[in-house]
């Protein structure tokens, strides 16, 4: 199965503020590993950035106005995602977006399947954090790259976590914690069983005798 993990960047939160896409990535997946397939755009929201906005992506008006607009792509864009399932954290926020660009050039609504791993994530760790950092933190995956809201850098991550997610794996024992702490974790999973095995008198006795020949052996040598 194929399956496309999808992050854009916006102006702003708001579709009903006016606020417009800027960046669009996607990443193909193929039985759950990444194949060479990658679709990227910057674009000319044909409007300002806001300045929260701007504090999360870092892309500036300057640089924005010299990009292509989301109607010279459109048509790329959907052939990319056509009968794909798409894998999106906090997907309300990113079809809102992309519905509404889609909308403005007259395109229908996207009607892919669409997976929320923000969902997925709340489902299984109710009450902890689901934010992507959250999430990579609590599988070891890297996201030292992350110092901006990218979209390629954010699918690249997404998808790490999303393997993991579905493939219910949890992290891995940490290896930093104190001896207690880790004598605790791997008794509460293990039982140990140790059998007593009593010497015959039989034995007892070679066993002495063994004893006295070897010790004046070695006392007189």
């Amino acid at each position: 199965m194929k399956e496309i993990v999808l992050d854009t960047e916006t102006t702003g939160i708001s579709v009903k503020e006016g606020h417009r896409i800027v960046e669009i990535g996607c990443i193909e997946l193929e039985n759950l590993i990444p194949t060479k397939n990658k679709f990227h755009y910057y674009l000319n929201p044909e409007r300002k950035v806001s300045e929260k906005a701007f504090e999360v992506h870092g892309y500036s008006d300057q640089f924005l106005s010299k990009q292509k607009k989301f109607n010279e792509i459109v048509g790329e864009f959907l052939e990319f995602i056509k009968n794909k399932r798409l894998i999106i954290h906090n997907a309300e926020f990113d079809l809102a977006h992309l519905n509404n660009e889609l909308s403005l050039l007259g395109e229908k609504n996207l009607k892919n399947e669409i997976i929320d791993t923000l969902i997925l994530a709340r489902n299984k760790y109710p009450g902890s954090p689901g934010s992507l950092d959250a999430l990579c933190k609590r599988y070891r995956i890297d996201n030292s790259r992350r110092t901006k809201h990218t979209a390629l850098i954010d699918c690249d991550l997404l998808a790490k976590v999303y393997i993991n997610l579905i493939d219910q794996k949890e992290p891995t024992l940490n290896l930093q914690n104190s001896d207690q702490e880790l004598s605790k974790k791997i008794n509460s999973n293990f039982d140990y069983f140790k059998k007593v095995v009593k010497p015959s008198d039989e034995e007892i006795s070679n066993h002495k005798n063994y004893l006295n020949k070897n010790l004046k052996k070695n006392y007189f040598n």
